[in-house]
């Protein structure tokens, strides 16, 4: 394997290298050749996970954040991740926009207006009223609750993990290098390679997912602009162009092409949501956004450990529906991409200590989620039509968004936009931004698998780079095409079966970071300085 990688020029380790895209690619051979058979195994696999496992998902995410919040808030908090006095990589401003743009932007996008407005149309809670103010308040709170802190959890552990372990150590730019404490030098063995081609591969399912979401986002957009339809054959056209616009910023690097992509994203995605604030209901959107902060953080504590244990009014069954459909799916995807998203924040969160780090990765985006669903969420359920006065007051009008966004959940920003002044034009705004946070997400993506194979924190060749752009793009055509008519169901089926054995390394985490912490205490390393590796 190493002659096969000197002679493609290729600067990386040829056992995780070659056997990931090998993997890859009977992957993507296997669903042009067996795409039948590989869909049933999916689907078996997932409810499975859902009847069987479901409620590890829901309690795991909560240990997880209750351990982030003890490790910033201990003595523990004040280590530097990097050397003795080293400052941070990046200002605030461009810390929070790469944070945000390689993490759940698109998300936002996808589901800033469907999630709601789904909920609020089929409340999830036994006796709820489709419609009503109640539903309203539980739509808003459980979009937040999905998106919010919990997510952000996901991403923050195992960046944590990362930024202790290479930022401080100067281990490989690997996953394996997290369990340094528990495995040693087994770290460089066959488990630490396994370990870092499952991430490998969880990264490039999670990214290939979510891509094939916002081709299809995209897609519904732009039928919505010019009537050219949104079938597979179209989605797998968006899937070229997107991947195109990332290999060109994979090419050009994460401070030139990432950076500038994030900062340009963002502003077009606070602009919008601007726009939306001051041409829509204003002062009910205001209000909204206070109110939202109360029922966030009043419902809480009951959604985040609420696991449908009486699912259909029957404590013996199996069955997780709503669910099994909604939040274990979300722990599940955002799990794909922790390992990507842990190390693309370690890499520019260097230089700050453990309390900035997590209060900073958990917060700021937390509360940028909570203010984006606020204004879009409650506009849209107000279009919808909230209560039986205002519906009937409507009229015909009541209910048509939800209508549009049970046909199309990749419509329903568009259609949403559609009450607005300039529609055409701020749906064409939206494709783009959409497009832009996609490209970003998959550049983002491709730069951290490259720095899982290679082992070093800066990137590898161009064409080794680029290769792994093409795959992401590739596997996330060959999802479409597996999804066919399915769609949505089928992509959940894939990324809840990839997820869970990420899901069981990242909790795995938690004890590493623990003998990390006890080598300061141990070593008696005063704040800055290293302890020493033999010491974990």
């Amino acid at each position: 394997m190493e002659t096969l990688a000197r002679r493609l020029g290729l600067r990386t380790d040829p056992v995780i290298f070659f056997v990931s895209a090998g993997f890859t690619v009977l992957f993507v051979l296997a669903l042009i050749l067996f795409p039948g058979p590989i869909g049933d195994a999916f689907a078996a696999g997932r409810a499975w996970i859902v009847a069987k496992l479901g409620w590890f998902f829901i309690l795991g995410v909560n240990v997880w954040l209750g351990f982030l919040v003890w490790a910033a808030m201990s003595r523990h908090g004040h280590i530097r991740l990097g050397r003795k006095g080293e400052k941070p990589a990046y200002d605030n401003l461009s810390w929070f926009t790469m944070l945000f743009a390689g993490g759940i932007g698109a998300v936002l996008m996808f589901w800033g207006v469907a999630e709601p407005i789904s909920h609020f149309a089929a409340p999830p809670f036994p006796g709820g009223e489709p419609h009503s103010t109640e539903a309203a308040r539980d739509a808003i709170s459980i979009a937040i609750y999905h998106l919010g802190l919990h997510t952000w959890t996901i991403f923050t552990l195992p960046g944590l993990a990362f930024a202790y372990f290479i930022n401080r150590h100067d281990l490989p730019v690997r996953v394996s290098s997290v369990f340094w404490p528990l495995l040693k030098e087994g770290i460089h063995g066959p488990v630490g390679k396994a370990i870092d081609i499952a991430a490998v591969l969880g990264a490039l399912f999670g990214v290939a997912v979510s891509l094939g979401l916002g081709s299809s986002q995209i897609a519904a957009g732009l039928s919505a602009l010019f009537g050219i339809g949104d079938g597979a054959g179209v989605k797998v056209a968006i899937l070229a162009v997107l991947t195109v616009v990332a290999v060109g910023s994979i090419v050009a690097g994460l401070d030139k092409g990432v950076k500038l992509l994030s900062k340009i994203n963002i502003a077009m995605a606070v602009a919008l949501m601007v726009f939306v604030l001051v041409t829509g209901s204003t002062l009910f959107l205001l209000r909204g956004v206070v109110e939202t902060f109360g029922l966030y953080i009043g419902n809480l504590p009951r959604l985040a450990f609420w696991n449908d244990m009486l699912a259909d009014g029957n404590p013996s069954t199996d069955a997780w529906g709503w669910q099994g459909g909604w939040t274990v799916f979300y722990w599940a995807w955002t799990v794909t991409w922790s390992p990507f998203i842990g190390l693309f924040v370690a890499r520019i969160s260097r230089g700050r200590t453990v309390r900035e780090f997590v209060f900073g990765v958990l917060l700021a985006p937390s509360l940028f989620t909570l203010v984006w669903f606020a204004i879009f969420g409650w506009q849209a359920m107000e279009i919808d039509g909230i209560g039986a006065a205002a519906r009937a007051e409507m009229g015909e009008a009541a209910g048509a968004l939800s209508r549009a966004v049970s046909d199309s959940v990749p419509l329903a920003m568009f259609a949403f936009f559609e009450n607005f002044p300039l529609a055409a034009f701020v749906q064409g705004v939206g494709v783009v931004i959409v497009a832009i946070f996609f490209a970003t997400s998959s550049d983002s993506a491709s730069l951290v698998v490259d720095m899982l194979c290679t082992g070093e924190p800066h990137p590898g060749p161009t064409h080794q780079r680029v290769f792994w752009g093409a795959a992401e793009g590739l596997v996330a055509a060959m999802l479409i095409v597996l999804a066919g008519d399915a769609g949505l169901t089928a992509l959940q089926q894939v990324i809840t079966v990839v997820g869970l054995p990420i899901f069981v390394l990242v909790t795995m985490m938690i004890p590493a970071l623990i003998r990390g912490f006890a080598a300061e205490e141990i070593d008696h390393v005063t704040v800055g300085e290293r302890p020493q590796l033999q010491e974990f």
